[in-house]
């Protein structure tokens, strides 16, 4: 709930279930409670009297609002067909669905828009919904998910969504989002990309990029790929795509620093074609720190790769992950790296989240099991500070680090930015700018602590010694033939994670 401040991202998710289903015959409407109250869901629901509605379930603190919607559409229209998708639904379907009390009528697990269309058929032809890959219901379940055939085959719908003007990440705004790929081959501990996808890693062809590229309206263009240019050759083939036809973006994206160095010569093309901000995932700025959290780049290897994105002139913004158990002197040392470095550092806090590897080691000592706790700004694990001073110090240092970018000597430079998009109707980065310590608030986050849960998770049992992988996956792994990598790439991949290959 937290980043509203530094960004509000176009629901992709939602436009390609909205595409899948409407290419599969069906009547589709879009509304995105991001920008629109639940006023505006009712009125929608009594204009369009839908068949089916389908939540988007991709964020963990989301599931009290999904379900009390669900239980109130289920009580005023008793014969629609509701359900669930999306990321972290897939890992916990059978809880969201008792917790719904009946109301939910199944959930989709994994790529929504793979199925979507079977399941919507089956359910109007009056079949067995339990027959369509990822269905949970429950009392049974189907098959296990499929991925999409193909992802040139799979559009957004973004006709459909009816406040475009309102997404936006820092400066660039208004923003769109895209894919170039799918998936993530890596294994970080505190990450469910890959075990959502089961380690895979599929592409959209260039000519297919650069036809969406072209109709899309927006001069800003957040990629929203887990780790971007993973296989150099696509990176380029996208590229050269885009310059052969003209097409002027500005683009955003995240990767790793490996990445980076290894694929030096697709960013410094991309740099040329627009890329202005990369966002670099370090998670910590130690060895043991990195150690914990599986990422096998050396501090070295990832101060370099700082240097080499700055020596491009890009925009970087780095993420640490917060430890529960940092003490001052910790918050400290951090709070004065940050601002020796030119960098932008965000700082969150370590979550376990269902699919991911810490979750099953760490989910026994969870201190809270509240669903909306659970978006890494707050501590749900055991504190070594009081969770109050806890709290102070995590504020204290995000506040540091936001004078530092948004202070005033940094406002000077930005307020033309600001007034220049506010003349052109945008100003979404202008309220930003003013939000923070309205929102980043030692005293707010403890009174979320003290209010009584409407929804939590179940009890979790004791972890095992070790944790068996295979029952994180939503989609199972298919190894070396699900990821669409050359050789080298492949061989460079398991070289830079921790485990055994599948």
């Amino acid at each position: 709930m937290y980043t509203k401040i530094f960004l509000r991202l176009e629901p992709l998710g939602l436009e390609l279930i909205a595409g899948a289903a409407r290419d599969a015959g069906h009547t589709v409407q879009i509304i995105d409670l991001q920008v629109e109250t639940h006023q505006d869901y009712w009125r929608m629901i009594q204009e369009f009297r839908p068949h089916a509605v389908c939540f988007s379930g991709s964020y963990l603190a989301n599931i009290p609002e999904i379900v009390d919607l669900c239980r109130e559409t289920r009580a005023r229209m008793p014969g629609v067909f509701l359900f669930v998708g999306g990321h972290s639904v897939s890992f916990i379907a059978r809880d969201v669905l008792a917790l719904a009390d009946g109301a939910i009528d199944c959930v989709l697990r994994g790529e929504g828009d793979a199925t979507v269309g079977q399941l919507l058929d089956t359910r109007q032809a009056g079949g067995d919904i339990t027959t369509v890959p990822g269905v949970v219901t429950l009392t049974a379940e189907g098959p296990p998910p499929t991925f999409v055939k193909s992802l040139d085959m799979i559009r957004p719908a973004r006709d459909l969504l009816r406040h475009r003007g309102k997404y936006f990440i820092g400066t660039l705004d208004p923003a769109a989002s895209i894919e170039f790929a799918r998936g993530c081959p890596w294994d970080c501990t505190f990450c469910s990309a890959w075990t959502f996808y089961g380690r895979s890693y599929r592409t959209a062809s260039p000519t297919v990029i650069a036809d969406e590229l072209e109709a899309i309206r927006e001069p800003g263009i957040f990629i929203v790929d887990d780790v971007a240019f993973v296989h150099a050759e696509h990176g380029m083939a996208i590229g050269e795509e885009i310059k052969r036809r003209g097409i002027r973006k500005e683009y955003y994206l995240e990767t790793r620093a490996d990445v980076l160095l290894r694929n030096k010569e697709v960013f410094r093309f991309w740099k040329e074609l627009g890329l202005s901000y990369i966002f670099i995932g370090m998670e910590a700025v130690d060895e043991e720190g990195l150690k914990q959290f599986r990422k096998r780049v050396s501090l070295d290897r990832n101060f370099e790769a700082l240097e080499f994105a700055r020596s491009l002139g890009l925009i970087v913004a780095i993420n640490i992950i917060a430890d529960p158990a940092w003490d001052r002197k910790r918050f400290e040392v951090i709070r004065q790296w940050c601002l020796e470095i030119p960098d932008i550092v965000n700082i969150s806090v370590m979550t376990p989240y269902p699919g991911t590897e810490i979750w099953q080691s760490e989910a026994r000592r969870l201190t809270t099991r509240d669903y909306r706790l659970f978006d890494i700004q707050h501590a749900v694990l055991p504190t070594t500070l009081p969770l109050e001073e806890f709290y102070e110090e995590l504020v204290k240092t995000q506040q540091v680090l936001n004078q530092k970018h948004l202070g005033w000597s940094a406002i000077k430079d930005t307020m033309g930015i600001a007034l220049r998009l506010a003349l052109h109707g945008q100003t979404n980065f202008l309220r930003m700018i003013w939000k923070f310590n309205s929102v980043f608030n030692p005293k707010l986050q403890l009174a979320d602590h003290r209010r009584t849960p409407r929804y939590e998770m179940p009890p979790q049992p004791e972890a095992a010694e070790k944790v068996d992988r295979r029952t994180l996956y939503v989609h199972n792994p298919a190894g070396r033939r699900s990821r669409t990598i050359d050789d080298a790439t492949e061989k460079f991949v398991e070289e830079t994670r921790m485990t055994a290959a599948e």
